[in-house]
């Protein structure tokens, strides 16, 4: 049974990825910031030492081993330049490390805790489409996290495939969670399905099909590889 951390599993494509390693079987720790029960972990990225709470508990309550790290948890919200230096610098701040600081912690974490161990390690990461495009002009921080999030996840894909240790990234575009609704909304709704060939958003239960395929099922020759799902708006 793959024991298994998924952070930002309240909701959304986590709460997916979640759901579909439980029907498989897996025994599975979630994270969210504020709300918990007795499967999620509370845990606020904005603070410095959260992940290391996060990784120390989650490693407790799987029965101190940890198979396989989902970092899912991110948060997308608008940043102008037009606002004042402190707010703008605040809210890159904020981004980077809630989307890909705590998410280089926790990676941190789990390479060290597997070569320790002389174990095998998966780390599936959940990018974006926005990490190779970019994304508007609102969310320079939003895009260069996720940029960020797919150079570190082929930098530990190289690093560390000698030991066992995989790392997979899943980028998806535009998803039918209330984060990407919003964002919809704000550019125009429907209108923005025209730059979609496929005609229409991903859900997350497609998302967390192929994060759920990396983490369980993907051949180790996969390591360092980004899968895309953005209806064809990006091909590369």
């Amino acid at each position: 049974m793959a024991r298994i951390l998924v952070t930002g599993s309240s909701r959304g494509i986590g709460a997916a990825i979640a759901a579909q390693l439980r029907e498989r079987g897996c025994n599975v720790v979630g994270h969210a910031t504020s709300e918990v029960d007795e499967h999620t972990i509370a845990a606020d990225f904005a603070q410095p030492v959260a992940p290391q709470m996060l990784w120390q508990e989650a490693m407790k309550r799987l029965g101190g081993g940890i198979d396989v790290l989902v970092n899912n948890a991110g948060v997308f919200e608008r940043n102008s330049i037009d606002g004042s230096d402190i707010e703008w610098l605040d809210g890159w701040e904020d981004t980077m490390r809630i989307n890909l600081t705590a998410s280089a912690q926790l990676s941190r974490f789990a390479i060290r805790y597997w070569r320790a161990a002389g174990r095998k390690g998966r780390i599936v990461h959940i990018a974006s489409r926005a990490g190779h495009r970019g994304d508007s002009p609102a969310h320079w921080h939003y895009a260069a996290a996720k940029g960020g999030m797919l150079a570190l996840h082929k930098t530990i894909a190289r690093g560390y495939a000698s030991q066992g240790i995989t790392s997979f990234a899943v980028a998806p575009g535009y998803t039918d969670t209330s984060m990407a609704g919003d964002y919809l909304e704000s550019r125009g709704g429907e209108g923005i399905l025209a730059d979609i060939p496929l005609g229409r958003v991903a859900t997350p239960d497609e998302i967390a099909q192929i994060a759920t395929y990396c983490a369980l099922y993907a051949p180790e020759s996969m390591t360092g590889a980004v899968l895309d799902a953005n209806g064809a708006s990006y091909v590369r």
